[in-house]
């Protein structure tokens, strides 16, 4: 994380790039921590604003028949936020490929320190959805900066589980879930992965509420839309070496279609992480 986000409030008046943000009250779970999928958002929104700054409002990607959609999307938690601290959120485009694929950088953070760091991979399509070259004034208004940092990773699993069981969750999406896109927006894939976890861990008598997040990382295949029954599948992969759990998660869409891939890292608040572990053999 940069050091320049020793000192916040410069950073919301005098760079490019930078804003203040708040999460909304929705955004916390009953023990007031912010939520993996909603600090997902936050994420979307920084890069929203700095779009609309530099001249692509959403208006403007409809008006010209445009869009970018999330490939993948990589995010990792430094430490949980609570209601009302304020936040800066920071992002910029390091890279750009076949003037289609861009990866965008999004630092969120307060005076306490690094929240989140998340690295975003889009891909230019039309209004059909279909992949397509950016026009130029598009490309122009997003300048590669490859010096402000390096790309987010995922913790690998230092100890693989082999065999483990895999636990479904199936639900029927909800017309009012849709996005402007008419399909659920990416963070809630988060959500999905997140209620598949805790379901597990409740049967195994442990309260969802006391599990943290750690990093996840998702791959969009398809879209979910509403009034489809979907599926999530979630299994057990292993642990990292500083002891988190790790999970893999598939989501099916209509007759199985694979929608997305996850792979979410999580722990628990004050107490063993083995138990989650165990949750899920």
């Amino acid at each position: 994380m940069s050091a320049a986000f020793d000192d916040v409030e410069p950073l919301v008046t005098t760079a490019p790039g930078t804003f203040a943000l708040t999460l909304p009250r929705n955004a916390f779970s009953p023990r007031e921590a912010a939520r993996g999928a909603d600090l997902w958002r936050a994420c979307q929104d920084v890069a929203v604003w700095e779009s609309t700054r530099v001249g692509w409002p959403p208006a403007r990607y409809r008006d010209e028949g445009t869009s970018f959609l999330v490939r993948t999307m990589t995010v990792v938690h430094h430490r949980e936020t609570s209601y009302g601290e304020p936040l800066v959120g920071r992002t910029w485009v390091s890279r750009i490929r076949r003037e289609m694929f861009s990866t965008r950088e999004v630092r969120i953070a307060g005076a306490a320190g690094p929240v989140c760091d998340a690295t975003q991979e889009w891909v230019h399509v039309a209004a059909d959805l279909s992949p397509t070259r950016a026009p130029r004034s598009l490309l122009d208004a997003f300048p590669v900066d490859a010096s402000q940092g390096a790309s987010v990773t995922l913790p690998e699993v230092a100890v693989a589980e082999e065999g483990a069981p895999v636990h479904a969750l199936r639900f029927r999406c909800w017309h009012v879930w849709m996005d402007p896109l008419a399909h659920v927006n990416h963070p809630m894939y988060v959500d999905f992965a997140d209620e598949a976890l805790a379901c597990v861990v409740a049967r195994a008598g442990i309260s969802p509420v006391a599990l943290v997040p750690v990093a996840e990382t998702a791959t969009y295949r398809a879209g979910v839309t509403a009034d489809v029954e979907v599926c999530v599948e979630s299994r057990l992969a292993g642990m990292t070496a500083a002891g988190d759990v790790v999970v893999t998660h598939r989501v099916l869409g209509v007759d199985g279609q694979l929608c997305a891939t996850l792979t979410t890292v999580r722990r628990l608040l004050a107490a063993p992480t083995s138990q989650l572990r165990d949750a899920l053999r």
